[in-house]
């Protein structure tokens, strides 16, 4: 799906989630404070999880060609993959506490 793009469209997708990713990101900010990664890394993980969830989609073969399907893609393996990074973080934190 994201293949098939013009590049003019793919560079707007990409800007717009990555100003969406930005507001999400300072909110997450403000509610995991140093247990998140700031606004601006927040944001970097969360645009790589929402299109990489999207083309992990593509790859198994589940066609998103209903922009609801594909939102809903891109904002769960956001999440996801987020969640996961934290809790690694936070993991790796107690692990090296004295």
């Amino acid at each position: 799906m994201l293949w098939n793009l013009d590049p003019g469209w793919l560079m707007m997708a990409v800007a717009f989630v990555a100003v969406m990713a930005f507001f999400f990101g300072a909110a997450l900010d403000a509610i995991m404070k140093d247990d998140g990664f700031g606004p601006i890394g927040n944001m970097i993980l969360f645009t790589a999880g929402f299109f990489g969830a999207v083309l992990i989609a593509n790859s198994y073969g589940i066609t998103l060609r209903e922009l609801n399907l594909a939102v809903a893609w891109g904002l769960g393996g956001a999440f996801v993959f987020i969640s996961v990074l934290a809790l690694l973080k936070a993991g790796i934190a107690r692990l090296l506490q004295p």
